[in-house]
């Protein structure tokens, strides 16, 4: 008997271990608005070696988007009308504001290679499921 319920225990732990390790059940947390912030200003300053008072009006511009971003998101789950496509479209406007600030802060030059290529590396990747199924 006593064999039989640490087996159990020592089960459940590792199942709990397991799950944990996991992520909890779905791997992703949003990054905060501050993190958002710091992660984008960090490729600017690096790509373009802006002042400091650019630096900081980038900055703002970035964090009223990504306060935005995040009460779109907020209310679309609790409204639980979770539309990837109404989601965006809700979002254009605050990456327009954005991008309009961006270029009064940026060279038409680095606003160019801020578009084509700093931000598409800083959108979230999907991980791959494992197993697809092609052989």
């Amino acid at each position: 008997m006593k064999t039989k319920s640490l087996l159990i225990f020592s089960s459940l732990i590792f199942a709990a271990i397991a799950v944990n390790a996991q992520g909890g059940g779905g791997g992703f947390q949003r990054r905060t608005v501050a993190e958002r912030v710091q992660m984008a200003s960090q490729k600017l300053d690096s790509a373009f070696k802006l002042d400091k008072t650019k630096l900081a009006d980038a900055d703002s511009a970035f964090a009223e988007y990504y306060r935005g971003q995040d009460k779109v998101i907020d209310d679309m789950r609790s409204s639980g009308q979770f539309d990837r496509q109404a989601m965006m479209e809700k979002m254009q406007p605050l990456m327009e504001d954005r991008d309009k600030k961006l270029q009064t802060i940026l060279t038409a030059d680095q606003y160019k290679t801020w578009k084509e290529t700093i931000e598409p590396s800083m959108r979230p990747r999907r991980q791959g499921g494992g197993g697809g199924g092609n052989n």
